[in-house]
C-alpha cells in the first residue's frame, strides 16, 4: 500500500495513505469528516470511466493514515496535501474537496497559488467562515461548536451516530437514498478514526478562509445540497459567488450534506462537465 511521509512524531513517521489509479489528467479527491478516501467510491468510478487519473488519500488521523496527537489545523492539512502533490510530481491537477476537504482546497490555493492546479471543485463547502463574529454576522454561534466538541469528547460513538444522522438527513432519506448498511459502514469508518482527531477537527471548522478565497485565480465549481443541515447554504455556499472571481454555483434540490453519496449522479454530472 502506498504512503507518503509528511512529518515525524517522536520516534515514528507521520504518513498519509493514498491510492493512485488510472491514466490521463490527474484529479485529487479530498474527503470530508469523519470519513476517509473510500467515501469517494462513486466519484472515483465516474472519473476513471471518463479516462482520468484519480488520486484519493486519507487525511491524517483518519482511515489508514497515521493518527498523531497533533497537526489538526488547516495549515498542516494543506502542507500534507502539498507533500502529496510534490511526491507524485503532479502538475495541471484538478483539486476536488468535499466538506472539510474544501478547506484544504481553499487554503492550498490561497497559500501555494494555482501554478500546479487547473480547476477546483468545492462540494458541500465549509468556506468562507462559519464562526459568527462582528464582521461575520452570517456565521454560527461559538456555543454550537463548543457543544459539538463536548459531545465528541463525552461519547464519541454516540456523537458519530448523531452527526451521521444529520450528515445524511437520515430521518428523510433512510431506506431510499441511504441504506442502513451504508449508514453502518460510515459509522464504522468514523469510529475507527483517531479519537483526538475526531474532537480536534471540530475546531478547524471555524477557520476563516475569506482571505484565501480572494486569492483564487482559477475557475471554481461549488455544489451543495439545498437541505444541507451540517453546513447550511446560507452560511457557506450561497456566499461564495461574492468572494471567488470565477465561480459556478449549483444547488441540488433536496440534497443533504452527503451529496457525494445521496446525489452522486447529479454531482458526477456537474463534476465531469466542469472538469471537461
Amino acid at each position: 500500500m502506498p504512503y507518503v511521509a509528511v512529518g515525524k512524531e517522536n520516534s515514528g513517521a507521520i504518513e498519509l495513505y493514498y491510492e493512485d489509479q488510472g491514466d490521463g489528467a490527474p484529479v485529487v479527491l479530498i474527503h470530508g469528516y469523519p470519513l476517509d478516501g473510500r467515501s469517494w467510491e462513486k466519484q472515483a468510478a465516474a472519473l476513471l470511466g471518463a479516462g482520468r487519473r484519480v488520486i484519493t488519500y486519507d487525511r491524517r488521523g483518519f482511515g489508514r493514515s497515521s493518527q498523531p496527537a497533533a497537526g489538526y489545523d488547516y495549515d498542516t492539512f494543506t502542507a500534507d496535501l502539498d507533500a502529496l502533490l510534490t511526491h507524485l510530481e503532479l502538475d495541471s491537477v484538478d483539486l476536488v474537496g468535499f466538506s472539510m476537504g474544501t478547506g484544504e482546497v481553499t487554503r492550498f490555493l490561497g497559500t501555494y497559488g494555482s501554478s500546479r492546479v487547473r480547476r477546483a471543485v468545492l462540494l458541500a463547502p465549509i468556506p468562507p467562515f462559519l464562526l459568527q463574529t462582528e464582521d461575520n454576522p452570517e456565521g454560527l454561534p461559538r456555543s454550537l461548536f463548543d457543544g459539538f466538541a463536548q459531545a465528541a469528547r463525552g461519547d464519541r460513538p454516540a456523537w458519530m451516530t448523531g452527526f451521521l444522522e444529520t450528515f445524511y438527513n437520515y430521518d428523510v432519506n433512510a431506506g431510499t437514498l441511504v441504506s442502513e448498511d451504508r449508514f453502518r459502514a460510515s459509522w464504522n469508518t468514523a469510529t475507527d478514526a483517531s479519537a483526538i482527531a475526531a474532537v480536534a477537527c471540530i475546531e478547524t471548522w471555524l477557520t476563516d478562509f475569506r482571505a484565501d478565497l480572494t486569492r483564487i485565480e482559477i475557475p471554481v465549481l461549488v455544489v451543495q445540497g439545498a437541505d444541507d443541515r451540517v453546513l447550511p447554504p446560507q452560511a457557506t455556499g450561497d456566499r461564495l459567488p461574492g468572494l471567488i472571481r470565477d465561480v459556478q454555483h449549483v444547488v441540488l434540490p433536496g440534497g443533504p450534506h452527503a451529496i457525494v453519496w445521496t446525489h452522486a449522479d447529479q454531482v458526477n454530472h456537474e463534476l465531469l462537465t466542469f472538469l471537461g
